[in-house]
């Protein structure tokens, strides 16, 4: 199925292909702030469609994951691996999709903290 999301003010907007069977609720410090639930596909079922000079990253700890968010509105739309592999992964934070009931999505808790 394909999902479009975007940040708030929509100057960062992408679509995402996958069947949405659940998300993730990590409790890392960044994680945890912002409320995101994310949603793990393969990074090139991720296109983004607007972002320009609007889309920031954000690493910390290990520089695993890069925590992509816009700089105008300041919404965390996705996060990515911050290697370049072949099995690079994009972590998309459903609450930017639209058209999802969140209540019928199964939430899985990760400790984020303790990785």
């Amino acid at each position: 199925m394909l999902y479009k999301g975007s940040c708030h003010c929509g100057k960062v907007a992408f679509e995402v292909e996958g069947e949405l069977a659940g998300a993730v609720r990590c409790n890392c410090s960044i994680c945890a702030r912002k409320g995101a639930l994310l949603w793990a596909v393969p990074h090139k079922n991720l296109r983004l469609v607007a972002w320009g000079d609007d889309l920031g990253s954000y690493t910390f700890g290990k520089g695993a994951i890069a925590h992509r968010f816009c700089r105008t509105c300041g919404i965390h739309p996705f996060a990515e691996d911050a290697n370049q592999g072949r099995d690079r992964n994009a972590y998309i934070n459903i609450n930017c999709l639209e058209n999802i009931d969140l209540a019928a999505v199964q939430i899985f808790d990760f400790d984020g903290r303790s990785a």
